[in-house]
């Protein structure tokens, strides 16, 4: 393995662009058209997996997922003539680069999203349901992380690997869950609003428990750099929630509805989004905490929000974000899911996850009287994981907490349970026949 990383530091770096080939120069040599043709056969790919998944109803993610691990070693990149065409070791920094430039702006989009205030406002049944969506599963993956330390993840730093697989096992995907109950016409029906609102609460959760996993992965000399990091990214936090909503509430009476938005104030609040990245990447978190706390702080209501997210929105979604996957899908061989022991550890990985997060919501929500199907239905939608979960495994696995096998495992967990979730729903609670009784109660009721 080090002689190969020694022969990729040996070559040159690539040049932006060619001469062209009538200059005897092939384009693939060359980062800007090699990353056009990844582009494009990204683009290509991942909409005509997503079109043969439509007619199962699910999230676009899913179809983004599995074309990332198929272009990836675990398929198509068997073949190592393609490998090294079309994705180069030389080129995967530029890739990883602009795929996670990208994921920046979504996790600013992702915090445009959550409201606080209505956090605030969360009831106690859906507060009971958050925690109980994180707790149960959290301690069972820290249960699961001890299995793994025990048999393919040896030799590696224990803190930082408990708490990654505690919100691997616990992380809710806020915006595929958004998708999945807009497919289904669910969002703005009660068991719809109560899942949002809990994945919600779980999402934030979750992201204060992965910027301490990711502290304490950070340390390579002493514990005090752990220490040092986590009160300076809470210094961030603080800071920005002093200063950064009153600027943004003199911008938003500056834009008034109705209005085209002015330039300047979008190039702005841009621009603070790439610094935020930079501060909180120097301080040694990672650039997307950054991001995500911009979008968290900044008000929702005015037409900046809404022009901020119309700007963004698909040339990030549609563009950038299946570059990410693939990335992803490069790190992601599913051949070292090999031997009964490594099936073993992913059936027990994959029942662990769905128990934990299915179990502790139908105990709660049952104890808040929620009637069993619905309770049943808010368990399988808090189970969808999606693009969160690849997120912070890539994260886990870039800290050098997940090994390739363990972040296989991870990978093809966080598939599945997000590929059941809408099978599921469909069957167990049926929201055509629900929504076509408006008499029939939803969360809440004890009788239908």
């Amino acid at each position: 393995m080090a002689s190969n990383h020694t022969a990729v530091h040996c070559l040159p770096p690539m040049k932006a662009t060619s001469n062209g080939i009538f200059q005897g120069e092939s384009p693939i040599d060359y980062a800007l058209p090699l990353l056009i043709i990844q582009m494009c056969l990204v683009l290509v790919f991942t909409r005509a997996l997503a079109y043969l998944f439509k007619p199962l109803k699910q999230p676009r993610v899913i179809a983004e997922i599995v074309g990332g691990i198929l272009l990836g070693p675990s398929a198509l990149g068997r073949n190592k003539t393609y490998l090294h065409a079309v994705f180069p070791p030389r080129s995967l920094t530029v890739l990883d680069t602009l795929a996670n430039l990208g994921l920046m702006f979504f996790l600013f989009l992702i915090g445009l999203e959550l409201d606080l205030n209505s956090l605030w406002q969360t009831g106690k049944k859906t507060l009971s349901i958050a925690v109980a969506g994180i707790s149960l599963p959290f301690g069972l993956g820290v249960g699961v992380s001890f299995i793994l330390r025990g048999t393919i993840s040896e030799g590696v730093n224990a803190g930082p690997f408990i708490v990654f697989m505690g919100v691997a096992m616990s992380i809710t995907a806020f915006p595929v869950l958004a998708r999945i109950l807009t497919e289904l016409n669910l969002l703005t029906t009660d068991i719809g609003k109560t899942a949002m609102s809990a994945a919600a609460v779980n999402d934030v959760a979750a992201w204060i428990l992965l910027g301490l996993a990711v502290a304490l992965s950070g340390s390579g000399r002493s514990p005090l750099v752990s220490l040092w990091v986590f009160l300076c990214g809470l210094g961030f936090i603080i800071l920005c929630s002093v200063t950064v909503p009153p600027v943004f509430k003199w911008m938003a009476r500056r834009c008034p509805d109705g209005e085209p938005v002015d330039e300047v104030y979008v190039c702005t609040t841009l621009g603070l989004v790439l610094a935020a990245g930079f501060v909180t990447d120097a301080i040694g978190i990672h650039a997307l905490f950054g991001a995500f706390v911009i979008g968290v702080l900044i008000p929702k209501e005015g037409a900046l929000a809404k022009a901020l997210v119309e700007k963004v929105e698909h040339l990030v979604s549609g563009l950038f974000l299946p570059l990410y996957f693939v990335s992803s899908g490069l790190k992601t061989n599913v051949a070292t899911i090999h031997g009964a022991k490594s099936w073993a550890l992913l059936v027990l990985v994959v029942f662990t996850a769905c128990f934990g997060k299915i179990f502790g919501t139908i105990a709660v929500s049952m104890a808040c009287k929620v009637p069993f199907v619905e309770a049943l239905t808010l368990g399988i939608l808090m189970n969808t994981k999606g693009l969160v979960e690849l997120i912070v495994l890539n994260i886990g696995k870039d800290r050098g907490v997940l090994n390739d096998q363990t972040f296989a495992i991870l990978v093809v967990m966080a598939l599945f349970t997000t590929f059941i979730a809408t099978p599921l729903v469909v069957v167990i609670y049926n929201p055509k026949k629900r929504l076509a009784e408006p008499d029939c109660p939803e969360v809440g009721s004890e009788t239908c």
